[in-house]
């Protein structure tokens, strides 16, 4: 019987010994693998978090005042009837110069695929702008009478196709950002 205890006894000490090693060495596993998941998990986290920070900063510094201001230039454009001082200066060369500026010192918040866009409507405001200035601020007395500021006729239409564009990730990423 004292045989039998001691074997009983040594079976009941080693199995607890395996099973502590056994528990320890799984509880360490579980351990780096919960960190491992952890600190994906932040990465991710903070992946997620910048890609939304870019989009309201895009939003909010580029792509919100652009919309605003291609709209305001539309509007004043529908009630442009005759040589209009007021809205020329106060409405289309304020925002053409508001636009072109915004293109260039926001270019970074730029998607890639609107660089092309970007620059058809920075060309065509930097001739509006020369044409602008020609015809109102130092104007040859022979062109004075010109009724309209436009460049058009010089080669530069207006680029409807990439105001559109920019207007469509305007609303694509404010969708994104605030409605999801």
């Amino acid at each position: 019987m004292d045989e039998m205890l001691r074997i009983l006894l040594t079976a009941i000490l080693s199995g607890t010994v395996v099973s502590a090693i056994v528990g320890l060495v799984f509880k360490r596993k579980t351990e780096f693998i919960t960190a491992e998941i952890k600190d994906e998990f932040e990465r991710n986290m903070i992946r997620l978090k910048t890609g939304q920070q870019w989009k309201e900063k895009a939003l909010t510094e580029l792509y919100g005042p652009l919309n605003y201001h291609f709209t305001r230039t539309k509007k004043a454009l529908g009630r442009y009837t005759d040589k209009n001082i007021y809205l020329e200066v106060n409405v289309f060369k304020d925002s053409n110069e508001k636009i072109r500026n915004l293109l260039l010192e926001k270019s970074y918040l730029i998607y890639p695929e609107l660089t092309g866009d970007a620059e058809e409507l920075i060309t065509h405001y930097d001739v509006w702008l020369e044409q602008y200035h020609k015809l109102r601020v130092n104007p040859d007395p022979a062109e004075v009478a010109a009724t309209f500021v436009f460049v058009q006729d010089l080669g530069f239409p207006f680029p409807r196709a990439a105001e559109e564009k920019f207007k469509h990730i305007y609303r694509e990423l404010w969708t994104e950002v605030y409605e999801s």
